[in-house]
Parts: structure tokens; sequence; C-alpha cells
């Protein structure tokens, strides 16, 4: 049976990176191919009807593939010359990818068992507007219930207007008070859930038609519970139970295992944990630990976890862990490692670096004819090329000053903005071990907010250059 034969279009720049892709990839997935280099430096700027008066198809092919970057309708190009038309990645090293030999399909992640109670901390003091407000904020972020955290020692007169404004919403809410009219007055407006209850309030807990997280009366004797628990039994009540997370240098590891004998003892009863006497009380990035502690909460089928965003280090926790909690299931589900499913919560790296190599660099260094600059990071260095020479050290500063008095040219505000611009993200990049592509956002995870590079808004300015970077004039 005989092999497809492609043919890959490119420009002059890209050319010696893209055989280097094509070598291994086209026999690991079984093609032949041809690479046509078409009269341009920079394959980003290619537009279909250029390719159209450009490109001579050779003898054989049965598939043409563009850079991902070029664009318009390519129908006219697959009539012109009676073969199917592609698009490619806009990254080159995405090749094999593209052929389906290294990216995994992603799954949905739709999937969850954790339920997220996301506190409002101390809500009494909040306007209604500002209570709505983050309510709503933490729905998006993925909070099933909205949780009313109370001042204790404080009567809130307002709370049950608060619960009827938020359930209005169609928010669910839950109360975190162990004042008996904060809480009688919340559970009679739609609070659905109280935190919490132990022996100090149970004989009138026992009264309010709602369901209630039990704690110890003495945290580190789970044995303490036991009249409570006894008592909501016999009262019909449900309940779920919390050992209660404590901060780490107060107990932590011993608070973990009272988690799994909680468990033991009740391998059938819904139980709860307070994240945030970690993510708050921790002062490091919050994801990482959300992820464990949603691993923990999965396998002990611990099924609701109250979480907050009060500090600085913590204000995105709630989409932390709403994102954790589809990992771990996924992975226990299905017996795999929680890893190749998106990458969202990986934010201050990447999953992934590619290089281009010394060698690489200099060969496209000395291939420029043209003004425009390229930019790359890599090997500690931030690297600057055009025609005019090529630069590159760990300080971009001294990059930028080299090439000024290399070329002794003079440049625009916009141009040197510009480079500014993309420099800083490649040293940020090199710091942080992310993958720098010039004109493209850094990927930050989730938290990864798309901006327009200097080439699309070139592109939408009429009459004006469509080079992606910047020259010295």
């Amino acid at each position: 049976m005989s092999r497809e034969r492609l043919l890959f279009v490119t420009g002059r720049l890209a050319e010696p990176s893209l055989k280097v892709v094509l070598q291994p990839l086209a026999e690991k997935v079984g093609f032949d191919y041809e690479i046509a280099v078409l009269g341009i430096s920079v394959a980003a700027l290619m537009h279909v009807n250029w390719v159209q008066r450009k490109l001579k198809v050779p003898a054989g092919v049965s598939r043409v593939i563009l850079p991902g970057w070029c664009t318009g309708d390519l129908s006219p190009l697959s009539s012109q010359f009676g073969l199917p038309f592609e698009r490619g990645p806009k990254d080159l090293f995405d090749l094999p990818e593209h052929f389906g030999k290294s990216k995994r399909a992603i799954p949905p992640l739709d999937d969850y068992s954790i339920e997220i109670l996301a506190e409002i901390n101390h809500a009494p003091r909040l306007s209604e507007q500002e209570l709505l407000s983050q309510a709503v904020r933490y729905q998006q972020s993925g909070a099933n219930v909205i949780d009313l955290g109370c001042i204790p020692g404080e009567t809130w007169p307002g709370i049950a207007a608060a619960v009827r404004q938020l359930r209005s919403e169609g928010l669910r809410v839950s109360v975190d008070s162990f004042d008996q009219r904060e809480v009688e007055s919340a559970v009679e407006a739609g609070a659905e859930l109280v935190l919490s209850c132990n022996g100090t309030n149970v004989d009138w807990a026992c009264k309010v038609p709602a369901e209630f997280v039990v704690i110890s009366d003495d945290l580190r004797n789970l044995d303490s519970w036991n009249g409570t628990i006894a008592k909501l039994t016999e009262a019909g009540r449900s309940f779920r139970l919390d050992p209660v997370l404590e901060p780490i240098g107060f107990g932590f590891a011993a608070s973990l295992q009272r988690y799994f004998e909680t468990r033991r003892r009740f391998p059938e009863t819904p139980m709860m944990m307070g994240v945030g006497n970690l993510t708050e009380l921790t002062e490091v990035d919050s994801a990482g630990v959300n992820f464990l502690l949603a691993a923990i909460c999965e396998e002990l089928q611990i099924a609701s976890v109250l979480a907050t965003e009060v500090i600085n280090w913590g204000t995105t926790a709630v989409r932390e862990f709403d994102l954790a909690r589809r990992l771990v299931r996924h992975s226990l589900q299905n017996r795999v490692l929680p890893k190749h499913l998106g990458g969202q919560l990986v934010m201050l790296r990447d999953p992934k670096r590619r290089t281009l190599g010394d060698e690489n660099l200099r060969t496209m260094a000395g291939q420029l004819t043209d003004p425009n600059f390229r930019v790359f990071a890599e090997g500690g260095e931030v690297h600057l090329m055009n025609r005019d020479g090529y630069w590159h050290g760990s300080d971009p500063y001294e990059v930028f000053d080299e090439m000024r008095a290399s070329t002794g040219g003079s440049m625009t505000a916009e141009h040197a903005f510009y480079l500014g611009m993309e420099l800083s993200k490649a040293r940020t990049a090199l710091t942080l071990g992310k993958q720098y592509i010039q004109d493209e956002t850094l990927r930050w995870g989730f938290l990864t907010v798309d901006e327009i590079s200097a080439l699309k808004r070139r592109k939408h300015r009429t009459g004006e250059s469509e080079s992606p970077t910047p020259a010295v004039e």
C-alpha cells in the first residue's frame, strides 16, 4: 500500500526547523513529504490569495498543509489545485500533535462528587449589593452553596433578608453561626445547612429543620461528638461530620488522621472538610494545596468542602478547587494519573517547553534578510535578531542596548514599546520556565487572559504593515 505524500508550505526562516520536525514525524506516522518554501521570510504573513499566486504543487501530492497563521478561505486553493488544503498548527513544533502522535484527547471533566460551600467572610459587614456580587462571583467560580459567615458575639438582624435575596437569585445558602436567633431566621428564610453543631447548641439545633455540620466538643477526641450525633439522629435531623482540618504547625497531620478515622468509624455518613484552614493559613500559592485536599476528599468520599477567598494568595481558591475536584474525580473513576488533562491548574510554569537550540538559532539569524525583529527565549537567555545582527544574553536591557549600539538606528516609540513588551515576556518565561512564542500571550492555566497580538493589530489597521516584528529605522 503506497504512503500518502504531503506538501508542507512554509517561509524561508522556518524551513530548517520544519525539516527537523518532519524527519522523525514522517517515519512515525507513515507518510512521505515535500516542503514548498515560498518567497516570504515569515510564514505568519501568508494569505490564501498570495499562496494561490506563488504555490506550485509537485505531482503525486495528495494533501497540502499550510502554516496555521495563514489567513483566508482555503476553498479556492482546493478548487484550483484539486487537492485538500488544511491549516497546520500555529507553532510548527506542534505538528506531532496535529497528526495525533503526541497530543492526548482531553476528556470533558464534567463530573465531580465534591460539593463546594464558598464562605462570604464577615457577611454582616457587607451591603446587599456587595453580598450578592460576591455570591454570584463564587457561583460562577464553581460554588454550589453560598455560606454566610457570621460574626461571633454579634447577632445579624438582616440575615433573613440576605438569605431571601440570595435564594431569589436561585442560589443555595448555608449559614455559619452558633447564634440561635441567626440560625433560626436564616433557616426560615431558606438556608439549608448550618455550620456548626456540637454539645453547646445541639439541644436547640434538634428543633431547627435544617441539616447541620457536626464538630467535636474536643477536636482531638472524636468520641466527644458521640452525644451530639445521638441527639441529632434521635431528632431525625440530617448531618455531616467535620473532624476539622487544622493548620500546619497546629496539628495538621493529626487532623488528617481524624478524617481517615472518621470515615472508618462512619463509612456511610456524609463528611465535610474546611479547606480554608490550609489555603488561607499557609503562605504558598493555593492551587496545589487545593488539589491535594481534593484528592484526599475524593478518596475518603468527603462530599463537601468549605472554601473561602480572603487572603490575597488564595483569591481564586474556589475556582481552583472546582477544577481540582473534576481532575481527581476523573483520575479515580478511570484509574489514571491526573496528567495530560488540559493543564488548567499549571499556572506558574507550563506543561511542556520546546526549544530551537543554539544551532538553529544561529542558522536562522544568518538567513534573515529583512529588518524585522525576531525574539526567542531559551537557554537562560533572550535572543533578538534581524538582518543587522544577532544579540542575546540574560539581561533584556543589555541585549537591547547592544542592539542599539550595533545598528546605530533610531526607533519609533511604538517599535520600542513593542520590543520592550516582548523582551519582558521573554524574560518572564525564562524566569518561570514557561514557553515563550513571539506575539502570543504567556499561558497561566485557567488565569490566562488572551491578548491581541501585534500581528493581528497591524492586520486590522488599514494601510499599515502586517509585519509582526518592528524594524529599526
